[in-house]
């Protein structure tokens, strides 16, 4: 089974994750993913982990790794979606998802997406550093 990307705009994805990810399904996502956003020149992705009741560590490292291959490919990234029953279980097993920007929900997830996206055209323009206060 193949992970839906959808197209929000010319510069945006949304990709949700579905709850019966398996590990040849991961390592699908994550190639297709960075090749979209290398081949399309995506700037920005969220990806929806919502239907996920379950992140072992092995997802939550993919996770992190599939941002970090996004950021340096020049794309801004926002997972949301944790359910509370999620984050408990990835700090009771000391896992956390690194320097990766999360949001509640999609709503709250695209507009700290094009906030951040933003920010960073600001930069480019300008040629300064716009620094981020939450």
């Amino acid at each position: 089974m193949r992970v839906p990307m959808l197209r929000l705009d010319r510069r945006t994805l949304i990709v949700p994750l579905h709850a019966d990810l398996g590990d040849d399904t991961v390592q699908l996502f994550q190639d297709e993913l960075t090749a979209c956003v290398s081949a399309q020149q995506i700037v920005g992705v969220v990806i929806d982990v919502s239907a996920l009741d379950i992140i072992d560590s092995y997802m939550a490292r993919v996770l992190n790794d599939t941002a970090r291959m996004l950021r340096l490919l020049g794309a801004h990234v926002v997972i949301c979606g944790v359910q509370p029953a999620v984050a408990l279980t990835l700090v009771e097993m000391g896992r956390e998802l690194v320097n990766v920007p999360t949001a509640f929900n999609l709503e709250r997830a695209l507009r700290r997406l094009r906030e951040d996206m933003a920010n960073a055209d600001e930069e480019h323009a300008g040629g300064r550093h716009v620094q981020r206060h939450d």
